[in-house]
């Protein structure tokens, strides 16, 4: 038999590909509430939820005796073979919520996947619906719908795609709704909601007999931090999908499930989907959880067309999952935490604006709920980007983790230049903690940038 070598300390922590190789990565120790210890002791606080999944808060008793209880009951079952009382209680709660109509889950594990699956559902719809010749899937520019290639393919954000630009399948993208840099060069609401139309002008040029479907962010995430559409814009949407047979996928992965201050962001803007895609928030972060959800009568047409969804996945209607993601909306439920963050966004997004609004340095503070951006730029006046070479987003990010605050970032937003942070906390935090975060901001870029 041969002999294992025993490794150095030095070594054992050398064996992980890292999602970050440039720098070395904080040791995680624990994490209560909104803050994370590391193994040196340090204390962080968590201001963007993790990249905005962490909503009920980090270290939740009642998520984690809800996981033991269901591993000690069931662990796993093949979704082809079996259904689970849990699988069957999240769903229900799911369509409690949900937009007028969605009461079909299909879960599975991250963003990316119930994007794909969506996608894929999309086009199995438009053939059992008799409209086999639809195909075509139209998306934004500067959106973000994961890192699988067919969600790649889908995704608007430039740096993940340009490498894998070979690989990827034909999606038509359209402009963003971000009037701060309107693609047009128009102002709102002047413009018309140009940037709305766009999609029935892209609908007619592609051939209105062969879309299928319409992804969208019902807010734009990490691409644009946080840019929520402006008022009459999904209202048009909804009508030229409706108008062209095409489906309305939004993609609720980052904004569902209270993050916005209400249940789903669609709420908001009037605007009920045909598919929704969740995931982040569903679990809290606990577990890998994403889910699916569609309008009833799709899913009648699916089961009396093909019979089947032809998909699936060996993780997909996880038990356990489930579990976490059921507690987790026990929780949001039992604690009002949606409310909350309806209440205590309006304060975030307040306290920004007067304390930082003013900074020769941030071209734009925008959110909604507990989903707020700060966009950064060279020039207050004429908007003018920071260059991706200065990495302004990075160097603020790295001062900010260095105090034991925790923000996103973002890039990319002006073409390939363009710098912003996500302010995202758990749905818990405390107006004082918020406090915290914007003192450290304010700090930081006075720091950095005026140097």
């Amino acid at each position: 038999m041969k002999k294992l070598r025993t490794l150095s300390s030095s070594e054992k922590a050398g064996h992980v590909f890292y999602r970050k190789l440039d720098s070395p990565l904080a040791v995680a120790k624990k994490a209560k509430g909104v803050w994370i210890e590391d193994a040196d002791g340090r204390q962080y606080l968590d201001a963007s939820g993790g990249p905005v999944l962490v909503n009920v808060g980090h270290g939740r008793n009642e998520i984690a005796k809800a996981v033991y209880d269901q591993i000690i009951r069931c662990d796993y079952v093949h979704g082809t073979m079996f259904t689970t009382s849990v699988v069957e209680d999240l769903a229900r709660t799911l369509a409690e919520y949900s937009p007028q109509g969605i009461d079909r889950f299909y879960f599975l594990s991250t963003g990316a996947e119930a994007v794909e699956t969506a996608i894929k559902l999309a086009r199995q719809i438009q053939i059992d619906s008799g409209r086999p010749e639809r195909f075509k899937l139209i998306s934004r520019w500067k959106s973000y719908h994961g890192l699988t290639l067919g969600a790649l393919s889908a995704m608007g954000r430039t740096y993940f795609r340009v490498p894998f630009a070979p690989l990827l399948t034909e999606v038509v993208h359209i402009p963003p709704p971000y009037c701060l840099r309107c693609s047009y060069g128009l102002t709102y609401p002047q413009c018309g909601l140009r940037c709305a139309f766009a999609l029935e002008e892209t609908i007619q040029n592609l051939g209105p007999d062969i879309v299928s479907a319409f992804l969208a962010e019902t807010v734009s995430g990490a691409t644009l931090a946080s840019y929520p559409p402006p008022p009459g814009y999904f209202k048009i949407i909804r009508e030229i999908c409706d108008k062209y047979n095409v489906l309305l996928i939004l993609d609720e992965v980052m904004s569902g499930l209270g993050r916005t201050g209400r249940w789903f962001a669609s709420e908001h803007y009037d605007v009920v989907p045909d598919i929704v895609t969740l995931g982040k928030g569903l679990s809290g972060g606990v577990a890998a959880l994403s889910a699916v959800g569609i309008q009833a009568r799709y899913f009648d047409a699916i089961k009396k067309g093909t019979g089947n969804f032809v998909h699936g996945g060996t993780y997909s209607h996880h038990a356990v999952a489930a579990a976490a993601g059921l507690a987790t909306m026990d929780i949001l439920k039992r604690e009002k935490l949606v409310e909350r963050v309806d209440r205590y966004g309006k304060i975030l997004g307040e306290k920004l604006k007067k304390q930082i609004g003013a900074s020769p340095f941030v071209g734009d503070i925008r959110g909604i709920g507990f989903m707020w951006g700060i966009e950064f730029v060279k020039n207050k006046k004429t908007l003018e980007p920071f260059s991706r070479k200065d990495k302004v987003a990075e160097r603020l990010w790295e001062a900010l983790f260095a105090r034991g605050i925790i923000t996103y970032k973002s890039t990319g937003l002006a073409g390939i230049d363009g710098d912003a942070l996500m302010v995202a906390p758990p749905f818990i935090i405390e107006e004082k903690e918020i406090d915290l975060v914007i003192d450290n901001i304010s700090q930081v870029i006075e720091e950095t940038l005026s140097q």
